[in-house]
């Protein structure tokens, strides 16, 4: 079947609320060496895309600039060089840029398969959480069976995300939630303690139930926990900051902790990495992880799938907070 020469694509004429966001109409890419064309079914919303239409995120200039990081859907055309992945294959994968449209080049590298049994919705809720949770907590900060964690945002997609790999990899997981209903929702994806920030004092907690502190924080709030974080880890503890949702300017902190304890204090985006960087992280995923969704010991959680048409309100959503899990536009 001939592909269309025109795609729709969420178009960005401004930066600003979610109204700014319309349905245009573009030519469709073309891939190039180490590309494939994925024909959209279902497409996530992650907080970056809203940095992105905030104007505060923009894309690498080799990127797309059409909003969007992730998505699932059928392969429609390969690259020259592209020999892992075939015409007709069902993929989700990791965009650099260009995800809110009915065509998307991803990297070929970034793709993988739906996991047995997953449909469209379902797979495109994979990629962006679960690419992060693995560089940051595993890769990169080291969670290893018998540790404990604190995640931060429990109920965020990469908050439902990281609590369920930690407690399938064998770490004791806390977390933290603006609400008991949140709380209640970290509590059932395996948190050991769930910690509601509005009423609680999460330093407070993790010292009354550790004693020592935990091992590694996963932390996308900055600022506004920085001090707390370096008071509830644990000797030798490792911070990692994947996000400045509560500011990114930390004044007047103790940093003695850092000397004293040991610590190590990391971050990243995931945008900015290599190729090859993600393409490991890909690969990790694949060996590691797609056969506990397999399995059905870890599952993404989905709060709500809207219209392709919808995705005004699917920002909306988001920023109201209310959501519990990924937020995906059925295409």
């Amino acid at each position: 079947m001939p592909l269309p020469q025109e795609m729709r694509f969420v178009d960005l004429n401004a930066f600003g609320g979610p109204e700014v966001m319309v349905i245009g109409s573009g030519p469709l890419p073309v891939p190039e060496a180490g590309q494939v064309l994925v024909r959209a079914e279902a497409i996530g919303v992650n907080r970056p895309d809203i940095a992105q239409r905030q104007g505060s995120y923009p894309p690498p200039k080799d990127a797309s600039p059409i909003l969007g990081l992730e998505l699932a859907g059928e392969i429609v055309a390969v690259g020259p060089d592209v020999t892992d992945h075939a015409v007709g294959d069902k993929v989700c994968g990791l965009a650099n840029g260009g995800a809110y449209a009915e065509y998307c080049l991803l990297p070929a590298g970034q793709v993988l398969p739906f996991p047995k049994g997953y449909d469209a919705v379902r797979a495109a809720a994979l990629p962006e959480t679960f690419f992060t949770v693995w560089a940051n907590l595993f890769q990169m900060a080291g969670l290893t069976e018998g540790e404990t964690v604190l995640i931060h945002g429990g109920t965020s997609g990469i908050g439902t995300t990281a609590i369920q790999l930690a407690r399938a990899f064998g770490a004791e997981v806390y977390a933290t939630a603006g609400s008991r209903e949140k709380c209640e929702a970290c509590e059932r994806l395996g948190a050991k303690r769930a910690i509601n920030y509005r009423s609680e004092d999460f330093a407070e907690v993790i010292k009354a139930e550790t004693g020592q502190g935990v091992d590694i924080i996963l932390d996308m709030i900055g600022a506004a926990y920085f001090e707390r974080n370096l008071a509830s880890l644990a000797k030798d503890g490792c911070l990692s900051i994947i996000a400045f949702l509560g500011g990114a300017v930390a004044e007047k902190v103790n940093l003695s902790p850092i000397m004293v304890k040991r610590l190590t204090v990391t971050g990243s985006t995931m945008r900015p990495r290599t190729a090859e960087e993600k393409r490991a992280i890909r690969d990790d995923l694949l060996a590691e992880v797609w056969p506990l969704l397999e399995a059905g010991a870890v599952a993404p959680v989905i709060h709500k799938v809207l219209a392709f048409e919808e995705v005004a309100e699917a920002h909306r959503l988001m920023e109201g907070g209310s959501h519990i899990g990924k937020i995906v536009l059925a295409v």
